[in-house]
């Protein structure tokens, strides 16, 4: 809600217990140079998210009762304690009885596959990608399936809470146009697989458009220009090495599923001679903003290898678990090493849907139960993967992540007056074990309202929704053509 500039509230500012009383300077000092600096000729450049419970997710895990964030054009210019003066005519939008965390951060998704989700379910991963999505994709998959496809996953991800998205699919293009209008950041680019794709027919033919559009893109708003490509099983060590090179050359994020099957260690050991992870750091892959999707199955050694590379991994644990992937990622020993970790919801077909609050709450589960012990991987961890370490994962830990001075103002206020979270005792309990995508009530992303009320406000809804029925209806057709054409 929306409410005037001229409240103020006299909550007490409490912060996690040990973080040293500089930190407090240091916003004190803040709020006071912002409200000096305050021009009442450009205060719709300004606004104020003020009254809530503030989770920073900054490395003390600072957390303001009662505070607020000034919001400055696009990014965060400073925290104010409850006790601090606020800006004098400076519009704002009223916490109260709200959690503000920072947007959350889906490191791993194919964010078109919205329109396949349920097409097929309860199959092992190569079976359901070879038999089902494989050749459905190679009828349907075009630009408008892409571009309304990632307009209805961008609306089910700004609804959720989830503001900075990465995304492997092709026409990044379409990709890119959606996400724009959406008002969403992803992470998305070139991509390369060993067969002819919807988009081109050859490996070379992707590469050859990747550093236009890699330059295209640069220091875009929402676009964070990236590379990938499918797995080491799908295409050759050689293509993906070109890729992840590219990659280095842009200072770019570069993604690819790497150890989610058991098979196919085995498979690259045919091709390469190699593991998984040594095929990869062969070829010059594992470096800081490559992420590793799904990583499953990894042994100490390889653990080790990528901690030292400062490569990154994207944990999607219900996808895994639907799959049928006998085993759970190794995250504990991963976050151990050093490795940064983030979540990820992995595409809508194999999960089925884009609730990061969802993944929270069952990788925390996950990890408990194979360890038999309660205390892994607890809440505040879990939450941090969902948005500071799913940032430090994709590299853009400077920009977005958390809810610091300078960063990108991508700010979720979730309503924590409903039956389902109250009362509060614990701030990332709730988080993680009894939040939902559906208490969302607002998002920012770059400091614009995206979703007001948890209604997407940045794009017609209601029209996404016809497309995408549209496009069931198509897709029926193809998945009876198809059914017919094996059984024949």
């Amino acid at each position: 809600m929306i409410r005037s500039p001229h409240r103020r509230h006299a909550w007490a500012w409490t912060r996690r217990a040990g973080a040293d009383r500089s930190l407090a300077l240091a916003l004190a000092a803040s709020a006071s140079a912002c409200i000096g600096d305050v021009d009442p000729d450009h205060a719709d450049d300004r606004l104020l998210v003020d009254g809530g419970t503030v989770v920073v997710m900054d490395a003390e895990g600072t957390i303001l009762e009662g505070g607020a964030v000034l919001v400055e054009g696009d990014r965060i210019a400073a925290l104010l304690e409850a006790s601090a003066p606020r800006p004098p005519g400076v519009r704002v939008i009223d916490a109260t009885g709200h959690l503000v965390v920072p947007g959350l951060v889906n490191t791993h998704g194919h964010a078109a596959m919205s329109l396949l989700r349920g097409l097929a379910d309860d199959l092992p991963l190569m079976t359901w990608l070879e038999q089902h999505i494989f050749p459905v994709e190679a009828e349907l998959v075009a630009p408008d399936f892409v571009y309304w496809g990632t307009l209805l996953a961008s609306a089910e991800m700004l609804r959720n809470g989830t503001t900075t998205f990465a995304d492997m699919y092709y026409f990044r293009d379409e990709v890119a146009r959606a996400a724009v209008e959406a008002g969403i950041r992803a992470v998305t680019g070139p991509g390369i697989i060993g067969f002819p794709a919807p988009d081109f027919p050859t490996p070379d033919a992707s590469l050859q458009d990747a550093a236009a559009f890699l330059e295209e893109y640069r220091d875009h708003p929402l676009i964070v220009p990236g590379v990938s490509a499918h797995a080491l099983y799908t295409t050759p060590l050689e293509a993906v090495e070109r890729a992840a090179r590219l990659a280095v050359e842009h200072d770019a994020v570069f993604q690819i599923h790497a150890a989610e099957d058991p098979s196919e260690d085995s498979t690259t050991r045919a091709a390469t001679g190699m593991g998984v992870v040594e095929a990869l750091e062969s070829a010059g892959v594992l470096r800081p903003g490559t992420v590793l999707a799904h990583a499953v199955y990894l042994s100490d050694e390889e653990i080790a290898l990528i901690a030292a590379s400062g490569a990154g991994i994207a944990h999607n644990p219900q996808s895994n678990m639907k799959l049928g992937i006998a085993a759970a990622a190794r995250v504990p020993e991963a976050l151990a090493a050093g490795i940064p970790v983030g979540l990820g919801t992995d595409g809508p077909a194999s999960n089925n849907d884009l609730d990061l609050f969802d993944e929270m709450d069952a990788a925390a589960k996950l990890h408990k139960f194979v360890s038999g012990d309660p205390s892994v991987l607890p809440a505040e961890t879990v939450f941090r993967m969902a948005t500071a370490g799913g940032a430090r994962a994709l590299n853009l830990h400077d920009r977005i992540g958390s809810l610091e001075p300078g960063k990108k103002a991508d700010i979720v206020l979730l309503d924590v007056g409903r039956p389902g979270l109250a009362p509060l005792y614990r701030v990332y309990s709730h988080l993680v074990y009894a939040a939902r995508g559906s208490d969302v009530a607002t998002v920012l992303v770059n400091g614009r309202i995206v979703v007001e009320d948890g209604r997407v406000v940045s794009i017609d809804e209601q029209e996404v929704m016809r497309q995408a029925r549209e496009f069931g209806d198509r897709i029926r057709e193809v998945v009876e053509r198809v059914a017919a054409g094996a059984s024949s």
